[in-house]
Protein backbone atom coordinates (compact mmCIF):
# COMPACT_ATOMS: atom_id res chain seq x y z
CA UNK A 1 0.00 0.00 0.00
CA UNK A 2 1.37 3.22 -1.16
CA UNK A 3 1.18 6.29 1.56
CA UNK A 4 1.38 9.90 0.60
CA UNK A 5 3.76 12.45 1.94
CA UNK A 6 2.66 16.25 1.74
CA UNK A 7 5.59 18.34 0.01
CA UNK A 8 6.45 21.24 2.40
CA UNK A 9 3.02 20.58 3.44
CA UNK A 10 0.80 20.78 0.34
CA UNK A 11 3.57 23.20 -1.92
CA UNK A 12 0.86 23.22 -5.10
CA UNK A 13 -1.91 24.05 -2.89
CA UNK A 14 -0.73 26.60 -0.76
CA UNK A 15 2.68 28.90 0.31
CA UNK A 16 5.15 25.84 0.86
CA UNK A 17 6.85 25.34 4.44
CA UNK A 18 4.06 27.47 5.99
CA UNK A 19 1.58 26.61 8.47
CA UNK A 20 -1.41 27.35 5.99
CA UNK A 21 0.53 24.26 3.83
CA UNK A 22 0.63 21.87 6.54
CA UNK A 23 -3.03 22.43 7.77
CA UNK A 24 -4.39 22.15 4.15
CA UNK A 25 -2.09 18.83 3.94
CA UNK A 26 -3.91 17.47 7.31
CA UNK A 27 -7.35 18.67 5.54
CA UNK A 28 -7.15 16.34 3.25
CA UNK A 29 -6.85 13.34 5.42
CA UNK A 30 -3.08 12.90 4.42
CA UNK A 31 -1.21 12.95 7.90
CA UNK A 32 2.66 12.21 6.61
CA UNK A 33 4.46 15.29 5.33
CA UNK A 34 7.74 16.55 4.64
CA UNK A 35 9.55 19.68 5.28
CA UNK A 36 12.95 21.65 5.32
CA UNK A 37 14.90 22.91 7.96
CA UNK A 38 17.70 25.44 8.27
CA UNK A 39 19.36 27.02 11.91
CA UNK A 40 18.25 30.89 12.35
CA UNK A 41 21.16 32.98 13.94
CA UNK A 42 20.21 31.85 17.69
CA UNK A 43 19.93 28.41 16.50
CA UNK A 44 16.19 27.77 16.30
CA UNK A 45 14.98 25.28 13.95
CA UNK A 46 13.28 27.24 11.36
CA UNK A 47 10.71 25.70 8.36
CA UNK A 48 12.30 26.73 4.76
CA UNK A 49 13.84 25.37 2.27
CA UNK A 50 16.11 27.64 0.67
CA UNK A 51 19.30 29.13 2.93
CA UNK A 52 18.24 32.72 1.37
CA UNK A 53 15.16 34.59 2.45
CA UNK A 54 14.72 35.98 -1.39
CA UNK A 55 12.63 33.59 -2.97
CA UNK A 56 9.89 32.56 -0.46
CA UNK A 57 9.98 36.42 1.14
CA UNK A 58 11.21 38.40 -0.20
CA UNK A 59 14.29 39.80 1.52
CA UNK A 60 17.63 39.97 1.11
CA UNK A 61 19.88 37.90 3.06
CA UNK A 62 20.57 34.07 4.42
CA UNK A 63 18.06 32.74 6.88
CA UNK A 64 21.54 32.05 9.49
CA UNK A 65 21.82 35.74 9.70
CA UNK A 66 18.33 36.81 11.58
CA UNK A 67 16.65 36.04 14.78
CA UNK A 68 13.73 32.86 14.91
CA UNK A 69 11.74 35.70 16.42
CA UNK A 70 12.57 38.46 13.38
CA UNK A 71 12.21 35.07 10.32
CA UNK A 72 8.93 34.43 12.66
CA UNK A 73 7.39 37.99 11.79
CA UNK A 74 8.04 37.71 7.66
CA UNK A 75 5.23 36.61 5.34
CA UNK A 76 6.47 33.89 3.25
CA UNK A 77 3.80 33.82 0.89
CA UNK A 78 6.09 34.96 -2.33
CA UNK A 79 5.93 32.84 -5.54
CA UNK A 80 3.61 30.14 -3.77
CA UNK A 81 0.23 29.55 -5.34
CA UNK A 82 -2.12 32.90 -3.76
CA UNK A 83 -3.21 33.25 -0.72
CA UNK A 84 -5.11 35.67 1.09
CA UNK A 85 -3.69 35.96 4.87
CA UNK A 86 0.32 36.44 5.39
CA UNK A 87 1.83 33.14 6.37
CA UNK A 88 5.12 33.72 8.36
CA UNK A 89 8.10 31.41 8.61
CA UNK A 90 7.31 29.01 10.76
CA UNK A 91 9.47 27.47 13.95
CA UNK A 92 9.40 23.66 14.07
CA UNK A 93 8.57 23.59 17.74
CA UNK A 94 4.80 25.36 16.11
CA UNK A 95 4.32 22.79 13.73
CA UNK A 96 4.97 20.27 16.63
CA UNK A 97 2.59 21.99 18.57
CA UNK A 98 -0.12 22.55 16.03
CA UNK A 99 0.11 19.56 13.60
CA UNK A 100 -0.84 15.82 14.19
CA UNK A 101 1.15 14.10 11.77
CA UNK A 102 1.34 10.01 12.28
CA UNK A 103 5.64 10.64 10.47
CA UNK A 104 7.63 13.75 9.22
CA UNK A 105 10.31 13.62 7.08
CA UNK A 106 12.19 16.77 8.51
CA UNK A 107 14.80 17.33 5.59
CA UNK A 108 18.11 19.00 6.60
CA UNK A 109 20.24 20.89 3.81
CA UNK A 110 23.96 20.08 3.76
CA UNK A 111 25.78 21.78 6.86
CA UNK A 112 29.56 22.08 7.93
CA UNK A 113 30.21 19.33 10.20
CA UNK A 114 29.57 21.57 13.57
CA UNK A 115 26.20 22.94 12.25
CA UNK A 116 24.52 19.76 11.50
CA UNK A 117 26.02 18.68 14.69
CA UNK A 118 23.99 21.44 16.17
CA UNK A 119 20.80 20.91 13.52
CA UNK A 120 20.36 17.01 14.50
CA UNK A 121 20.83 17.24 18.14
CA UNK A 122 18.03 20.15 18.30
CA UNK A 123 15.92 18.08 16.58
CA UNK A 124 16.32 15.32 18.99
CA UNK A 125 15.53 17.60 22.02
CA UNK A 126 12.38 19.24 19.95
CA UNK A 127 10.98 15.53 19.26
CA UNK A 128 12.08 14.27 22.35
CA UNK A 129 9.83 17.17 23.80
CA UNK A 130 6.50 16.58 21.88
CA UNK A 131 6.92 12.51 22.44
CA UNK A 132 7.82 12.47 18.77
CA UNK A 133 10.83 10.30 18.40
CA UNK A 134 9.91 7.22 16.82
CA UNK A 135 7.21 9.23 14.09
CA UNK A 136 10.35 11.28 12.50
CA UNK A 137 12.80 10.71 10.41
CA UNK A 138 16.04 12.75 9.45
CA UNK A 139 16.73 12.85 5.51
CA UNK A 140 19.17 14.77 3.84
CA UNK A 141 21.54 14.22 0.98
CA UNK A 142 24.26 15.45 2.91
CA UNK A 143 26.98 13.11 4.43
CA UNK A 144 27.90 15.79 7.09
CA UNK A 145 24.58 15.89 8.62
CA UNK A 146 23.87 12.04 7.99
CA UNK A 147 27.17 11.12 9.66
CA UNK A 148 26.57 13.60 12.65
CA UNK A 149 22.74 12.06 12.79
CA UNK A 150 24.18 8.38 13.27
CA UNK A 151 27.00 9.52 15.42
CA UNK A 152 24.96 11.94 17.55
CA UNK A 153 20.90 11.00 17.82
CA UNK A 154 21.30 7.46 16.44
CA UNK A 155 17.90 7.16 17.67
CA UNK A 156 16.21 8.67 15.25
CA UNK A 157 15.32 6.94 11.84
CA UNK A 158 17.83 8.26 8.86
CA UNK A 159 16.85 8.88 5.07
CA UNK A 160 18.98 9.48 1.74
CA UNK A 161 17.65 11.60 -0.05
CA UNK A 162 18.84 11.24 -3.54
CA UNK A 163 18.67 13.15 -6.67
CA UNK A 164 21.23 12.23 -8.47
CA UNK A 165 22.33 8.37 -9.48
CA UNK A 166 26.38 8.96 -9.94
CA UNK A 167 26.84 7.32 -6.32
CA UNK A 168 25.01 4.18 -5.93
CA UNK A 169 22.44 5.44 -3.43
CA UNK A 170 21.84 2.10 -1.76
CA UNK A 171 25.24 1.59 -1.03
CA UNK A 172 25.46 5.18 0.47
CA UNK A 173 22.30 4.34 2.68
CA UNK A 174 24.22 1.30 4.11
CA UNK A 175 26.96 3.49 4.83
CA UNK A 176 24.55 5.42 7.34
CA UNK A 177 22.61 2.99 8.27
CA UNK A 178 19.42 4.23 7.18
CA UNK A 179 15.61 3.06 6.70
CA UNK A 180 14.33 5.37 4.56
CA UNK A 181 15.57 6.30 0.75
CA UNK A 182 13.60 9.47 -0.21
CA UNK A 183 14.51 8.86 -4.27
CA UNK A 184 13.97 11.27 -7.11
CA UNK A 185 11.03 9.76 -9.27
CA UNK A 186 13.25 9.55 -12.24
CA UNK A 187 15.77 7.27 -10.68
CA UNK A 188 13.03 5.02 -9.30
CA UNK A 189 13.67 1.77 -12.04
CA UNK A 190 11.70 -1.44 -10.57
CA UNK A 191 15.26 -3.16 -10.07
CA UNK A 192 16.05 -0.02 -7.99
CA UNK A 193 13.27 -0.64 -5.94
CA UNK A 194 13.41 -3.94 -5.52
CA UNK A 195 16.81 -3.90 -4.45
CA UNK A 196 16.39 -0.87 -2.12
CA UNK A 197 12.92 -2.70 -0.48
CA UNK A 198 15.12 -6.12 -0.11
CA UNK A 199 17.77 -3.76 1.74
CA UNK A 200 14.78 -2.90 4.37
CA UNK A 201 15.02 0.54 3.32
CA UNK A 202 11.32 2.20 3.22
CA UNK A 203 11.61 4.56 -0.56
CA UNK A 204 9.60 7.19 -0.47
CA UNK A 205 9.82 9.26 -3.91
CA UNK A 206 9.59 12.93 -4.94
CA UNK A 207 8.21 15.57 -6.46
CA UNK A 208 5.19 13.31 -7.79
CA UNK A 209 2.28 14.95 -9.10
CA UNK A 210 0.41 13.76 -11.96
CA UNK A 211 -1.84 11.02 -11.34
CA UNK A 212 -0.46 8.99 -14.04
CA UNK A 213 2.91 8.82 -12.25
CA UNK A 214 1.59 8.54 -9.12
CA UNK A 215 -0.38 5.36 -10.34
CA UNK A 216 2.47 3.77 -12.41
CA UNK A 217 4.85 4.20 -8.90
CA UNK A 218 2.06 2.66 -7.07
CA UNK A 219 2.04 -0.52 -9.15
CA UNK A 220 5.88 -0.98 -9.21
CA UNK A 221 5.14 -0.78 -5.12
CA UNK A 222 7.25 2.44 -3.66
CA UNK A 223 6.22 2.60 -0.67
CA UNK A 224 5.28 6.49 -0.53
CA UNK A 225 4.75 8.94 -2.60
CA UNK A 226 5.94 13.00 -2.07
CA UNK A 227 3.96 15.07 -3.80
CA UNK A 228 2.62 18.89 -3.75
CA UNK A 229 -0.71 17.98 -4.00
CA UNK A 230 -1.76 15.67 -1.34
CA UNK A 231 -5.37 16.24 -2.11
CA UNK A 232 -5.11 14.98 -5.74
CA UNK A 233 -2.89 12.07 -4.61
CA UNK A 234 -5.14 10.27 -2.05
CA UNK A 235 -7.73 10.85 -4.64
CA UNK A 236 -6.16 9.34 -7.64
CA UNK A 237 -4.75 6.13 -5.18
CA UNK A 238 -8.14 5.60 -3.79
CA UNK A 239 -9.52 5.47 -6.93
CA UNK A 240 -7.17 2.84 -7.96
Amino acid sequence: MTTIYGHRGAKGEAPENTLASFQQCLGHGVRRCELDLHLSADNQLMVIHDPSLKRTTGRRGKVVEHSAADLATYDARKGGPGWVSPCPVPRLEELFEKCDFEHWQLEVKSASRTRAATTVLAIREMAQQFGLLDKITITSSSREVLGAALELTPDISRGLVAEYAWLDPLKVAQNYDCNLLALNWTLCTPERLIKAQRQGLHVSVWTVNEPALMRRLADFGVDSLITDFPGLASATLENR
